[in-house]
């Protein structure tokens, strides 16, 4: 019976790089994020001169809600490979960011939501700067969406902030 409750238990453990199909596919989701920034920003570099400032400052934000979508990406895949899959071995390379030393299920979980506020708070002022041409509702359904974002991030924070209390009164 402990030869199969090992066996088992084996298959559990290596079950994990069941997602690592998951973590490659958004990496090809970064490349077709990062090709579709490359065309917008060709579109504005092409468009600059007849493009008002309200045309420029929305192809801006464009590009920002982009590359903070890619950012979140890189997030997930590296930082989930990372706390489920397996250790990235990096070394000591000089390029290896500074959160990557720092990662676990709870730092991930910040950064998503701390990611998805922004992505959010970015759409929002893309609507406010274009707000004649977005209808009423749609805007009030986004700023809802941007103040549960905040409310999940402040609960979300909250939580970390007592169980990182109750983890130092363990000693």
């Amino acid at each position: 019976m402990k030869a199969i409750e090992r066996y088992i238990e084996q298959v559990i453990f290596f079950s994990r790089w069941i997602q690592l199909p998951i973590y490659l596919g958004l990496i090809v989701a970064t490349l077709i994020y990062a090709f579709k920034f490359m065309k917008q920003l060709w579109f504005l570099i092409v468009s600059f001169p007849s493009l008002n400032e309200n045309s420029i400052l929305l192809s801006v934000l464009g590009l920002i809600d982009i590359s903070m979508v890619i950012n979140l990406l890189v997030v997930v895949f590296i930082g989930g490979y990372i706390t489920f899959v397996s250790k990235i071995e990096f070394g000591d390379h000089v390029d290896k960011p500074e959160w990557l030393s720092k990662i676990n299920a709870g730092t991930l979980k910040i950064k998503l939501i701390v990611s998805l506020v922004s992505i959010s708070g970015v759409h929002l002022l893309k609507t406010f700067i274009d707000i004649h041409n977005v209808p009423m509702q749609d805007t009030i359904l986004q700023i809802c969406i941007h103040l549960v974002f905040i409310f999940s991030a402040l609960l979300l924070a909250y939580t970390d902030k007592i169980m990182h209390s109750d983890a130092g009164h363990d000693d």
